[in-house]
């Protein structure tokens, strides 16, 4: 907080203080042109006046600004010497001053859901909001009538612009680089008013209800086919699960009855009303035999 304030009181104190950006051919300094004799005389008649009602002329003179605001002062017309005054007390001369008090802080605003046409013609609504700060009191005042209004209308536009040229897959994968492409564009725009834009959030992105169902659709047909695949698969490891083991009963012709056996036991403890006729293998084998054999004879 000290470093930053530190800042601000070179910022207003420098002897140059103004718009300092040449890029857009600006520059408010002070002015040093005398400010006549109209001007002179209306000035010593305010200070005659403040003395011949001293005290109560304090009330008039002595202003306090809080620690986070900034006064930027007029003296007929004219920005006075010294940048913006505060925080603390400073003084006017009645009459012939006129100031203007300058919020520091961080101030957030909420960019109205704009309707934007994608890059791929698919109509979205995104709404956003914006933080900001001013870091030159006297941009704020003298460069632009209404640095507030006139952020929020900038915001609304850049965030049209920005997302007019995207796809509808980036709007809704890539929101922080969004974000930051319209931070800086913002804090580029603003910069020549004073106004620093610290953070671009995109809050909401609202699609059309036939293309939501239009998606929803084609994500329940693709993980469809995601479990019709995953369902082969399983059943092609299966099948070379049976085939293994019925190799491995091949090699070892108790191995079936034992299976035999274990099948009869899980029979019996999940269904008790169900009636059994064992019938021994080895029966079954020799009726096998004895047609292999009689089909062999008439041959």
């Amino acid at each position: 907080m000290t470093r930053t304030m530190d800042y601000y009181e070179k910022q207003n104190n420098h002897p140059n203080h103004g718009v300092h950006n040449t890029d857009v051919g600006v520059s408010y300094t002070p002015s040093t042109d005398s400010p006549g004799l109209c001007a002179f005389i209306l000035t010593i008649i305010s200070y005659l006046l403040i003395i011949a009602t001293f005290p109560f002329s304090l009330c008039l003179c002595v202003k306090v600004v809080q620690e986070y605001e900034r006064a930027v002062i007029f003296r007929l017309g004219r920005l006075l010497k010294g940048g913006a005054k505060g925080p603390g007390i400073f003084f006017i001369v009645p009459c012939i001053d006129s100031y203007r008090k300058v919020d520091l802080r961080t101030v957030s605003f909420d960019v109205p859901p704009q309707e934007v046409l994608s890059r791929d013609s698919v109509t979205v609504s995104v709404d956003a909001v914006v933080y900001y700060k001013i870091f030159s009191p006297i941009q704020s005042v003298t460069v632009i009538s209404d640095y507030s209004h006139s952020t929020r209308l900038l915001a609304a536009t850049t965030l049209r612009n920005v997302l007019g040229t995207r796809n509808l897959a980036e709007i809704l994968s890539e929101r922080e680089s969004i974000s930051a492409t319209m931070q800086s564009s913002l804090d580029d725009a603003t910069d020549p008013w004073g106004v620093k834009v610290e953070r671009v959030e995109i809050k909401d992105v609202r699609l059309p209800v036939q293309l939501q169902r239009a998606m929803a659709a084609e994500a329940e047909a693709a993980r469809e086919a995601r479990a019709k695949v995953i369902a082969a698969e399983g059943e092609q490891r299966a099948s070379r699960a049976l085939k293994e083991a019925a190799e491995v009963i091949n090699e070892s012709p108790a191995a079936l009855q034992l299976r035999y056996l274990q099948t009869l036991g899980q029979i019996s403890s999940e269904n008790n009303s169900t009636i059994i006729f064992p019938l021994p293998i080895d029966i079954l084998t020799h009726f096998l035999r004895k047609n292999n054999t009689e089909s062999k004879e008439d041959d």
